[in-house]
């Protein structure tokens, strides 16, 4: 009767092991910010998703737009305000739009007021300020959100499965996606858009 009893707890033991582990390999996995960056597989592997074609946006005038829509086309996605330091990278970004658009390269501008409230105007007050200081001819977006817990889902792609993670931490930070709809590349703010190291990388991607 003893031996049935010890038998029965170990195999009690080893069912909790078990359940535990299981629980352990399929949760998520934390940054030291507290920030969801990924899923562990049943191979014990990171799995990101780096593909952004599942997602829509909101246009300035208040339309979806799938991101499936710019499949075949490289594309630049930024944070865009207009009373910031880096603002004058606006005239960088049509310079690259214009010599590269007809290779299949887009721009997509997201303003947004999270830092310092320096895109604080309505999208025809944003859309007006870019037309008539620096040309802009480029897709701009609706003002979205980019930080924090209530960030658009589209940056909370970009920011999880980017390399490397973490929240965007000021304005014009840009991020490239190839043709088939993935992460590629992250850019610091002060990274201009003319910069080298951007423009190679297009060209490598056209």
């Amino acid at each position: 009767m003893m031996q049935k009893k010890i038998m029965l707890t170990v195999l009690i033991f080893f069912l909790i092991i078990f359940t535990s582990c299981t629980e352990s390999t399929n949760r998520n996995v934390t940054d030291t910010a507290g920030q969801t960056k990924s899923k562990i597989n049943s191979g014990g592997e990171i799995k990101l998703n780096k593909n952004i074609y599942d997602l829509s946006v909101k246009t300035m005038e208040g339309q979806d737009k799938k991101l499936s829509d710019y499949k075949g086309k490289l594309l630049l996605i930024v944070n865009v305000a207009s009373q910031c330091g880096y603002t004058s990278q606006y005239k960088g970004l049509e310079e690259i739009y214009e010599k590269y658009k007809d290779r299949g390269f887009e721009i997509l501008a997201f303003p947004c007021n999270d830092f310092g409230g320096q895109e604080p105007g309505t999208n025809e007050e944003i859309r007006t300020f870019c037309e008539t200081k620096f040309n802009v001819t480029f897709s701009l977006f609706d003002k979205i959100i980019v930080t924090g817990d209530d960030k658009n889902m589209l940056y909370k792609r970009l920011t999880e499965n980017s390399e490397p993670p973490g929240e965007v931490d000021w304005n014009f930070e840009k991020f490239i996606i190839d043709k088939n709809g993935n992460i590629v590349a992250r850019f610091k703010s002060k990274i201009k858009p003319e910069s080298e190291e951007i423009t190679k990388l297009i060209e490598s991607g056209l």
